[in-house]
């Protein structure tokens, strides 16, 4: 949560006057449980992380719902444990697990002050969230809905939340579709995630209370949980492959975003809409913001 006492605070305006074009893109990503952010937008994570950029990731919840054995605080801290496991192979440079119990996350003026808060405190550039309305799990659709509702208040408005100044400039707010979204969401940018889907799939292995444990007894192939690597590789990408891979509704997207040739070849990739309550960026701006998206030189006709 906040803490006055940071000296960040202390310089956050200062930061935020002297900012510009050289510096790197800051991005937020802000789910509802620990495992969200790699399985949605790990990839665009790794990409930013390897280009010198910052990515921070946030969850509202602590998760303590996640197990069909574990429970309490050993398995709050056992998933926040993974999730600094993950944020390691995907070059996070911090994730923040809130104390808000796993089931009960509501788009309170509290939760919201403290998304503004999360929100300014990294100075963001890119916002990536969930759809605030649609059918899925109810913390995911209130994580949107506090992203959202924050939206108005994050820049130019100084009196709210004041303890942490106001940003100059809206970020740009995507939306990341989860499981239940895929049938409704827009593509607008799709990111390329074969460069570094290795590391996608070793944050992913960091939550085993998740891919090992949780989800296999919900979906009864516990079972089939394989012990080496290579096996578990395959695993992850068999189960969550409707997560993983491209699907047909993202290809016009990704040959904007690369080009024919290049589009052709890419086999896993990560959807975000931009949100309706973002502001719209130009497509210079995409680019700029979205330095992944240039097309290779083998790609270039």
């Amino acid at each position: 949560m906040y803490n006055p006492k940071d000296p960040l605070n202390n310089t956050l305006k200062q930061k935020e006057r002297t900012r510009n074009m050289s510096h790197p893109i800051q991005v937020i990503v802000i789910a509802a449980h620990p495992d969200e952010p790699e399985i949605y937008a790990g990839a665009l994570a790794a990409s930013f992380a390897d280009r010198g950029h910052r990515v921070k990731f946030v969850t509202l919840t602590d998760g303590r719902c996640g197990h069909h054995e574990m429970s309490g605080q050993a398995l709050i801290d056992r998933r926040v444990a993974e999730a600094k496991e993950a944020a390691r192979h995907l070059g996070v440079q911090e994730y923040t697990v809130l104390p808000i119990p796993d089931g009960e996350l509501m788009p309170t003026v509290e939760v919201r002050k403290e998304v503004i808060r999360l929100i300014r405190g990294w100075q963001a550039d890119i916002v990536i969230t969930f759809h605030p309305e649609g059918p899925g799990h109810a913390d995911n659709r209130n994580a949107g809905r506090a992203v959202r509702d924050a939206a108005d208040f994050v820049a130019n408005v100084p009196n709210a939340v004041p303890e942490v100044p106001a940003l100059t400039k809206s970020p740009l707010y995507l939306l990341m579709p989860d499981y239940a979204a895929r049938r409704s969401y827009k593509p607008d940018i799709v990111i390329d995630a074969g460069d570094v889907m290795e590391r996608k799939l070793l944050a992913c292995d960091a939550h085993a209370s998740q891919f090992y444990e949780f989800a296999p007894w919900q979906g009864g192939f516990l079972q089939d949980v394989p012990e080496r690597w290579e096996e578990k590789r395959q695993f992850i990408l068999k189960h969550w492959e409707t997560f993983l891979r491209v699907s047909d509704e993202m290809i016009p997207a990704i040959v904007e975003g690369y080009g024919e040739k290049h589009a052709a070849k890419i086999q896993y990739a990560e959807p975000f809409e931009i949100a309706d309550y973002s502001r719209r960026p130009s497509a210079d701006e995409i680019k700029r913001l979205f330095p992944m998206l240039t097309p290779s030189e083998e790609s270039l006709p």
